[in-house]
């Protein structure tokens, strides 16, 4: 792969301005322990158990890059219920000589507000031509990432597997790589699927009590607990039910 610089080369805490390391969410373990974060130039995963900060990290990067809080491209302004934290107030980009031509923040959270916003604006055709209500979730989903992501651009997912069922989560997959080696994208994604987790050459960060690391995906708790289950689930039972009944 030839070397490129990515739109976003990371992102800085303003440690010295942070009202205190006390209070949420600063005292997150991940967000106290946090410096400055190298982003990929193609893709950077955020992975970590709930309560582990990642969506609220990555929440605060897609705001301090310009996109709303709850979702959508950077046009979108709209606010049902202002709920981000103020992290974002004191993180600051630090941007690459290339500017996005796309971009997009994609949450599951809040994906059915991004619908009714889509609906609002009038801009269903740039969907795929069909509102994100007129589907289910993980048909709007990929609509969405199909139509509406086109290349070239600066794309922020926040579990966007919650939608996905495991074949489609390779479809998305192949979109990512599309948007990475055709058009020079770069995704900034938090998530727990090993499935996506698994894209070549991506860089992996976990989040956890002793702050933010770089690891490698098959040392993630995504991929060993999916191996070992997969390879002996008898085992999981007998730990998970007691005893109390066999494996199929």
């Amino acid at each position: 792969m030839t070397a490129r610089q990515g739109f976003l080369r990371a992102i800085r805490l303003l440690r010295d301005q942070v009202p205190s390391f006390e209070r949420y969410p600063f005292s997150i373990p991940a967000v106290r322990a946090l410096d400055e974060l190298a982003l990929d130039p193609r893709v950077t995963f955020l992975v970590g158990e709930n309560g582990s900060g990642k969506s609220t990290l990555i929440e605060a990067i897609a705001v301090v890059a310009g996109f709303n809080a709850e979702g959508g491209s950077q046009n979108f302004s709209f606010s049902t219920r202002r709920s981000e934290s103020e992290l974002h107030q004191f993180l600051r980009p630090v941007r690459g000589a290339r500017r996005p031509k796309d971009g997009f923040f994609l949450r599951a959270e809040s994906y059915f507000t991004v619908g009714s916003e889509i609906e609002r604006l009038g801009v269903v055709d740039s969907y795929g031509g069909v509102s994100p209500h007129e589907q289910s979730h993980g048909e709007s989903f990929l609509a969405l990432a199909n139509h509406r992501l086109r290349g070239n651009g600066l794309y922020i997912f926040d579990e966007p597997e919650a939608a996905l069922s495991p074949q489609r989560q390779l479809s998305l997959l192949q979109i990512i790589d599309d948007l990475v080696e055709r058009t020079g994208s770069q995704l900034v994604i938090a998530t727990h699927s090993p499935i996506l987790l698994a894209y070549p050459g991506a860089t992996i960060y976990q989040l956890g009590a002793e702050g933010i690391s770089a690891i490698a995906y098959e040392d993630t708790e995504h991929f060993r607990i999916t191996r070992d289950f997969l390879n002996g689930r008898e085992a999981f039972f007998r730990h998970l039910f007691g005893g109390r009944r066999d494996a199929p």
